[in-house]
């Protein structure tokens, strides 16, 4: 019923088309067996011929075969077209016709899209060998004499259906594989843009975290600078007066001993007892301490000040000495806990235009990591120096600051037992930690990176030997202060090589393995 339908169908869109559907209850008769390898697949013929009663002959071949659905086209101007609306399995093509080239048709069809890889059996009376070649070098599959034998003819048919079932299967396989990696690869490309977005995410949202920690410690300091200076300044202006006073008195003891030489006995008694040649000899030595000590807390607050400018999001000129001292002031006590050695190679350097809160982040960082390095190396005795081998090494810092190029070069160096190999390549990745869960946050270093490369355009090295140290190299641009300007430029004082456990000092990178700032 479904052949007819399309029967009728075709026959409205092009009369020259003659579809001749098989009967479907149309069986063969017992004197004629036929040989038949039932497929799973549905076999449907296209026969192109010039010549109805071809059509016919053949349609009466195929009527005994169930599975197979046979169609005929008698007009080759529309052959392509029924083609490729019916989609056959295997084309019958006759090789001569009137109206057409055979060969050229034949080519035509390979030439199609919608037909090229359809199975084509050409039929011809002629059975020269250079015919057959010349049909086969144009795209034919096969080649049959017509009228061809029944048995012949079904037998070719069915295996060039089955062949071209396998050929649309494995274009199906193909095609579903394609599709597959093709979804595999955006699935991979998706999964790698969200899991960029989200480390994004992680590392934006710690650095807001480091930031507001940071931002509240620059306060917390400020306002421990403000609360120590008011006292501080107390002390100092006070302590002018307190030397005078005390000169005074004592000028007016000795005066009075001058016109008293015998004076009572209580008085006597008192003046031995309070030793007054100690307290005059004391006296300037215990003023000069008073003083000393006043100026080192006023130091401090300086320090404090300058520290606690790493909120600052402004960009200015600043002092690169004045923050590094800040930041060690700091940490001098961590620095004394460990016993370790500063030595501070500052040069002759301009005010650099920079970020002077977040520099101070990156030298804090640095730091305290090189203290946390040298603080967790073990100890084989109790003095403060390292015995490795036998041989006594004591734990050391330097900075060295340099002019360098356009910029100026910052050099902190330990002498710790240096990085692992393996681990130099990942300390500046976000959350990358060796430290033991609750000892770091792994973002030290990143954010270090972040502040030098791309707040300052610089660059951040590290060079790391096993047994010999750390040195971690800070490269910044002066920015608008140009190299060919520094004559006019105010440098700072240059410091000479310090070598006290007790100075304002930076710490050591000895080794990546401890490094962070928890």
């Amino acid at each position: 019923m479904q052949s007819r339908v399309m029967h009728e169908e075709l026959i409205k869109m092009n009369p020259a088309i003659a579809l001749h559907p098989y009967p479907p209850n149309f069986s063969a008769s017992p004197g004629q067996p036929m040989i038949k390898e039932l497929s799973d697949q549905p076999v449907s013929i296209l026969l192109i011929d010039d010549q109805p009663i071809v059509a016919e002959a053949i349609r009466r071949m195929l009527a005994t075969e169930t599975d197979i659905k046979f169609y005929s086209c008698t007009d080759p101007d529309q052959a392509i077209q029924i083609a490729t609306q019916i989609q056959p399995t295997v084309i019958l093509q006759d090789l001569v016709m009137g109206e057409i080239d055979g060969l050229m048709l034949l080519r035509f069809f390979r030439a199609n899209p919608g037909t090229r890889d359809i199975p084509i059996v050409v039929l011809s009376t002629k059975e020269e060998p250079e015919q057959k070649a010349e049909a086969f070098a144009s795209g034919a599959n096969d080649y049959l004499i017509k009228i061809p034998d029944k048995i012949e003819l079904i037998a070719r048919l069915r295996y060039h259906s089955n062949a071209y079932h396998n050929l649309c299967k494995r274009y199906e396989v193909e095609l579903t594989k394609q599709y597959n990696k093709e979804l595999e690869f955006r699935v991979q490309e998706r999964t790698k843009e969200l899991t960029e977005a989200l480390e994004h995410l992680k590392q934006t949202q710690a650095q807001l975290v480091q930031s507001e920690k940071m931002s509240g410690l620059g306060q917390l300091v400020a306002g421990i600078a403000h609360e120590i200076n008011n006292p501080i300044s107390f002390i100092s202006g006070n302590l002018i007066h307190f030397i005078e006073y005390a000169e005074g008195l004592l000028t007016l003891v000795e005066m009075y001993e001058q016109a008293f030489p015998d004076l009572p006995i209580t008085i006597q008694d008192f003046r031995e007892s309070l030793d007054l040649e100690f307290v005059r000899e004391d006296l300037p030595r215990l003023i000069s301490s008073i003083r000393g000590g006043s100026d080192r807390i006023r130091e401090i607050v300086v320090n404090l000040r300058n520290f606690s400018r790493m909120d600052e999001s402004e960009r200015k000129e600043a002092n690169i000495h004045e923050g590094i001292d800040s930041t060690l002031v700091m940490l001098q006590h961590r620095l004394d806990e460990n016993q370790i050695e500063l030595i501070k190679e500052y040069g002759e350097l301009p005010p650099v235009e920079c970020y002077p809160g977040q520099l101070n982040q990156v030298f804090i960082n640095i730091l305290t990591n090189a203290i946390d390095a040298l603080s967790e190396r073990p100890q084989l005795s109790p003095s403060p120096a390292i015995s490795d081998n036998g041989e006594t090494i004591k734990r050391k810092i330097s900075i060295k600051t340099e002019l360098q190029g356009e910029g100026v070069a910052i050099q902190i160096k330990d002498n710790g037992i240096g990085i692992p190999p393996e681990l130099q390549t990942q300390i500046f990745n976000p959350f990358f930690t060796t430290k033991e869960v609750g000892q770091g946050t792994g973002l030290g270093l990143a954010i270090s990176y972040e502040i030098i490369v791309k707040k300052h355009q610089g660059r951040i090295r590290c060079e790391s030997h096993p047994s010999r140290g750390t040195e971690f190299t800070l490269e910044i641009p002066f920015g608008s202060n140009h190299p060919s300007n520094l004559r006019q430029l105010p440098l700072s004082p240059k410091e000479s090589a310090v070598s006290s456990v007790s100075q304002p000092p930076p710490t050591e990178l000895a080794s990546l393995q401890w490094l962070e700032v928890g």
